[in-house]
This record gives structure tokens, sequence and C-alpha cells, in this order.
């Protein structure tokens, strides 16, 4: 391939492509075409392939015409080749048959070969059986002559009771019995065995009726060789759970008994923590032996150790879960959620201190991988129990969200029961008496729930209507205030108390919009101390990425989501308040047209009105609100007020004007002065009085706007109602004579 490239002919170099391209063996047409076209047309393309087509094809005639001899000669020496090829048939048939006729010889030969081997395979398996029922008659009837020169009487010793065997010489039976087992386990189904198999059941029984006894009898006499040896004997015969299982019916069981009593536990207060700590004595009390031979044990010499016993785990345990379930079944009733808790916490420090006890981690792991282990722990319903938790917060949580608006109670740092009633819920979840480390997945998704419900809580609030005739509601005094105070104090009494008992049950008043948040500020405040509360509840279990909890950070916003259009629904409330009295504006012409009043020098009474909603806000919940929310209510609420103020005003003065101008037409038609075109001895005008009245009300309103901590630049429309209002009243000066 490498010389056919080098011998393709070399184009001109206009082309826009490379001739070596199509020699590669991964050429691909449109790859080809789609990468010369972001270089040239396809025209260009086409061109170029078709100048280059041309001189191949130049180049293959020239080719055929260089090499024409050897096509010629070609043809020429291909004759007679089939006579030859006819020659060589004949032999070639012959050596056919003939290896033909080999390979079935080969073949029956391997078959003969294979049967050999397969009658000897027999033989060698049958002889192996012999010699495995050999093996078992000797070990038995070695055996046997072991325990003859032990017995003390000269009847067989399998036929009469013998007396209990030493260490040494059960050391010996043992090796010889597991011998014995591992022959008679591969001479399974054999008939021989069969007939020998009474016997091994007589050896079997002796042999674990004297282990039994010597283990006994070097527990009772606290003899370490003795105990050694039987657990050594024990273990060469692969009976190490049978050792295990003799001390805890006859060393455990009895203590565990005597400990696990239900009305003695019942008697006491402290009675389950008493009989555990009694429990807990138990290992090092009476199991030191057994864990100093078996090495379980600190001060145990690993060297005379031996090996493969875990008494604690497969002895011990097993034996106290066994009595805690039969004599003591109350202790796993969940139906009593704070006694449950405290049983619950005081058995898993129980249970904790027992795998301290196991000494290795191995033994704490072959501990959990118990049976007994896995019971014990089965047997507390915890579902049940956070059940009946998850009733007591969600049904006293939605009793207080349905319940009405209702005080927190009296040292609460919240405003509503709703509110206090949440923070306790979330505070409860992670509680030490209600928190099990068991359940922290499910707690935290209950505390994740009490958030939503509380955040949906708000929502709801928002399309309540808001109610005038509370007592509670910031707007009763105000409108008590809001008039001349000798005309208007009983009425406004009357319509607090009156129709407030008729009032809708879904209505909200202000008060309690501006306790809902006050009470989502601080609720968001106190988050952040929930999750460090939270934060070692879950170390517990081993969790330690807290960078990845989202959920909360995600509730506190849907929290925060809230707060605006709560604000919102407080200063529209605050502006209507206030310009309930500040539209009392439209009341000054009549009370100085034709009436012969003094000229004004104060301000109505309806301003001070007016500013009583904020002057409450201020001074009635300074401690509950932050100062940056309340200002921020102020200047809004102030700024509504004061722009349909300042276009009440100004259609006030627009009709003054007015009416002046009608006046001056009527008297220029009558010839005559006015009905009463100036004060009494030429003062001024009954017009300019009202001019002069409301520009004293206006800079009234900035001087107390000023003293609330205000600035009146900020407040929307004040600035351009100054200004109006300071013009009407430099006009009225300037006409007064």
């Amino acid at each position: 391939m490498e010389k056919s490239r080098m011998n393709l002919p070399k184009g001109p170099d206009t082309l826009c492509f490379d001739k070596d391209e199509f020699m590669k063996e991964d050429f691909d047409v449109d790859h080809f075409v789609s990468d010369c076209r972001k270089r040239v047309q396809l025209e260009e393309l086409r061109g170029d392939l078709e100048l280059y087509y041309r001189l191949l094809k130049t180049a293959m005639v020239e080719l055929i015409n260089k090499d024409y001899a050897d096509f010629v000669n070609l043809s020429t020496n291909l004759v007679g080749m089939d006579k030859a090829l006819n020659q060589l048939s004949v032999p070639l048939g012959q050596l056919r048959e003939e290896v033909l006729s080999l390979r079935s010889s080969v073949s029956e030969g391997i078959r003969a070969v294979d049967e050999r081997m397969c009658k000897q395979e027999d033989i060698r398996k049958k002889k192996m059986c012999v010699l495995r029922l050999i093996q078992v008659i000797r070990s038995v009837e070695k055996i046997e002559k072991i325990l003859n020169s032990q017995s003390s009487k000269e009847t067989s010793v399998l036929e009469a009771s013998s007396p209990l065997l030493t260490g040494q010489i059960l050391e010996r039976i043992a090796t010889e019995f597991n011998q014995l087992q591992f022959h008679a386990v591969q001479s399974k189904g054999m008939p021989l065995l069969d007939k020998v198999r009474p016997r091994i059941a007589g050896i079997t029984a002796m042999l674990q009726q004297s282990l039994e006894g010597l283990l006994l009898e070097g527990l009772r006499t606290s003899n370490v060789d003795i105990i050694r040896h039987c657990l050594r004997t024990y273990a060469t015969i692969d009976k190490t759970r049978d050792a295990e299982a003799l001390v805890g019916q006859v060393l455990v069981k009895p203590y565990v008994d005597e400990v696990i009593v239900e009305q003695i536990v019942e008697s006491d207060p402290n009675g389950l923590q008493i009989m555990y700590d009694k429990l807990l004595e138990f290992v090092p009390h009476h199991c030191r032996l057994l864990r100093e031979v078996t090495g379980g044990a600190i001060s145990s010499e690993k060297g005379n150790s031996v090996p493969g016993y875990d008494f604690l785990v497969n002895s011990v345990w097993p034996e106290i879960v066994r009595g805690l379930e039969e004599k003591l079944p109350s202790l796993f009733n969940p139906g009593n959620p704070d006694a449950f808790h405290e049983k619950y916490t005081v058995s898993m420090d129980f249970v904790r201190a027992f795998e301290q006890q196991c000494g290795t981690q191995a033994s704490v792991r072959r501990l959990r991988a118990h049976p007994a282990y896995h019971s014990f722990s089965n047997k507390w319903n915890l579902p049940v129990y956070f059940q009946i938790r998850f009733r007591e917060i969600a049904g006293s949580l939605e009793a207080a969200l349905t319940a009405g608006l209702e005080d927190a109670p009296a040292g609460s740092s919240f405003c509503l029961l709703a509110s206090h009633r949440t923070w306790s819920s979330l505070q409860r979840c992670w509680s030490d008496e209600m928190f099990l480390p068991v359940l922290a997945h499910r707690l935290w998704r209950l505390t994740l729930q009490i958030l939503a419900r509380y955040s949906v809580f708000v929502s709801e609030l928002l399309l309540r209507p808001i109610s005038n005739e509370s007592a509670k509601d910031i707007k009763k005094p105000l409108v008590t205030g809001g008039k001349d105070p000798s005309v208007t104090q009983g009425n406004s009494e009357d319509q607090a108390s009156g129709p407030a008992e008729t009032r809708p049950v879904a209505s909200i008043s202000s008060t309690q919009l501006i306790y809902v948040v006050a009470d989502l500020d601080k609720l968001q405040e106190q988050l952040p101390e929930l999750l460090e509360t939270i934060k070692p509840k879950l170390e517990m279990i081993g969790f330690k990425n807290f960078s990845s909890i989202s959920a909360l950070e995600d509730s506190q916003t849907s929290l925060s989501a809230c707060a605006p259009a709560l604000s919102d629904r407080i200063i529209q409330d605050l502006s209507e308040s206030c310009f309930g009295y500040l539209k009392s504006a439209l009341e000054v012409p009549r009370l100085y047209r034709r009436t012969n009043k003094e000229v004004p020098t104060t301000a109505s009474s309806y301003v001070d009105s007016a500013l009583k909603p904020f002057r409450q806000l201020q001074s009635g919940h300074k401690d509950k609100l932050r100062q940056a929310v309340i200002r921020q209510w102020l200047e809004g609420a102030l700024s509504e007020s004061t722009h349909k103020y300042y276009e009440t005003v100004s259609d006030v003065l627009n009709s003054v004007k007015k009416m002046e101008e009608s006046l001056k037409r009527l008297k220029q038609a009558r010839k005559t002065t006015p009905a009463n075109p100036v004060g009494p001895g030429g003062g001024m005008s009954d017009d300019d009085k009202i001019r002069l009245q409301l520009a004293l009300d206006v800079e009234y309103l900035g001087e107390q706007i000023q003293k609330m901590g205000l600035a009146t630049k900020d407040i929307k429309s004040f600035p351009a109602l100054a200004e109006l209002v300071a013009a009407t009243k430099d006009q009225a000066t300037a006409e007064q004579p």
C-alpha cells in the first residue's frame, strides 16, 4: 500500500485536497466532501476531482503499456496447467485415505485408553472408600481401647456408665474422634458405616458427657488448665457452639432469671437501670476465666489462648435477650411514649456498654450480626412510637393554627399562639425527651412539614379581609380620636363594641397582621439556632455533610416570601386609616365660608387623628419589630396617603379658586360687593382663611412626620403638597390688608 501511495501521480499544487487522503483505510466520502467544503465551493471541488481523475487515467494507461509484455506472458504461462493439476489429484486422494485410516486407528486407541482409565479411576475410588472404612474402624477401635483402658470395670465402657475422663485423655480421644468424623463423612452411604454407626454414637455421647462434666467442673473450681483442655477439645471436634450453649444454659441462664424480674423493675423508678447494671456485672464477675482462656480479655496470654470462642456473643447475649423478651414484655410497649423513650434510651446505653465489654471490633461485629441482636432491635416498635409523637405534635400544632389568632402565652418570644406552637413543635422534635437517633430521618421530615404547614398558614392569612372592629385592631383608638373628641367619642365606642360581635370569623385585624410579620422575623432568626441543635443529633448517626442540607434554607426562603405581601397589606391598611382622616380637608371650606370665624392659627384636629396609627405603631410595637421594618411601613403608608391627600387638597384649592372667580364675575356683573368678600373690619377673606388653614395643616403634618424620625423628602407627593400649600399661604397672606 505504501508503494502504491508513492506511485500515485502528483497533481498540480492548486488542488484543494491531498491525494493521499484516498489511500487511507478509514477514508469516508462524506467526511472528505464536508472537509473540502470548508475551504472551497462544490464547483471548484468538482473541477479539481475531474482534473485528478484524468491524471489517474493517464497514469493507468502508462502503467499498462509498461507491463504489457507481462500481461501477455501470463496467459502463455498458464498453458498445460490443467494437466499438471489432474496428475496431482490421484496421489492426493491416496494420501487422504491414508490419513483417514490413521485417524480411525488413533481414535480406537484413545477409546481403549479412556476405558482403562475409567476402570482404574473406579478402582481407585473404591480403594479410597475401603481405606476410609478401614480408618473408621481403626479410629473406633482405638478410641474404644483408650476408653476401656480408663474403665475400672471389665465390661465394655460403652455399656456401663464411665466416670469423667481427664483433660489429656479427652484431647487424645478428640484428636482421634476428629479423624473418625472426617472419614465417616467421606464414607457416607456405605453399608459397613451403618453397622459401625451405633458404636460411633456411643463414643460421641461419652465424649460429650465427659466434656460437659469436665467443663462444669473447671468452671466450678475455677481451674484454668481444665477449662483450657476442655475448650481445646471442643474446638478439636468442631463443637465450639455446644460449649457456648452449655455455658449459656448452666452459667448465664440462672443469673439472668434471677436478675430480670418485672415486679422489681417496675417497683423502682430506676429499676431498669439497676437491672442493666447487674447484667453488666455478670461479665467481669463470672466470665473472667472464660475470657482469659479464649483470649477475650486484655490480660489474657495470646499464646495459650484457645481461639474460636466468643462467649459474650454466643452465650451471654442470647440469654439476656431471651430473659428480656420472656420475663419483661412490657419493656417494648410503645403505648406510653415518654416511658418508651426512657426505656429505649436506657436499653441502648446498655447495649453500647455491653459492646464495650466485647473487647475487640471483630467481637462487636459478630454481636451486631447475631440473630438475637436483630431480634432485640426489632422488638422496639419505633414506627408506632413515631406515629404517636407525630399525632401529638401535629394535633397540637393544627389546633393552634385553626383555633384563631390567639395571643401567645406569657413569657413567649412570639406574639401569636400559632407561631409559639410552631417553634415549640420544632424544638420538641429534637429535644432529648423525644429524639431517637434511628428516627432522625423521620424527625427531619417532620421538621420540614411543620415549617411548610406554617408557611401555608401565613399564606392563608393573606386571603382574609382586614377587620376594622376587632378589639385588638390598632384602628380602634384611631377612630375614637379621628374627629373632635367632644363630638365623636361616644359614637366611635358604640361602633367598636357593637359590630364586633357579628364580625366575620375569617377576618383579621391589623395588629394580628403585625404580629404575624414579627413572628415571621423571629422564627427566621431562630432557625439557625434550631440547625445548631440538629447538627449534634445528626452527628450521632454519622452524618457530617451539613453543607448538603438545603431543605431548611428552602423552608426559610418560603417563609421570607410571605413577608412582602404581609407588609403590603399593612401599608395599605395604615394608608387607608390615615387618609380616612386626611380627607376631612374637604370639610375645611364649609367651616370658614360665611361663618365669620377667626383667622386660623393652628392645624386642624384631623391631622393628629390621621397620625395616630403611625404613632401607635412606633410606640406599641417597637419591641416586636425591627426599626427598619417600621420605617418601611411608615414611609410606604405616608407616601400613599399623602398622594391622595395631595389630590384632595388640590381639588379643594381649585374649588376655592373657582368660587373666587365666580364671585368676581358676579361682582362685575352687578357692580356690587360680594356677600362676604372679607372678614369683619376688612380682615382676611374666607377663601384665604381656607388656604391658610390647609397650609397650617400641611405644615403641621410635615412637622409631625419629622418628629417620627422620617424625612419629608422621602415621602411620596409630600414635597409637591408642601410647595402647593406654601404658594397658597403666600397668596393668602399677601392679600391680607
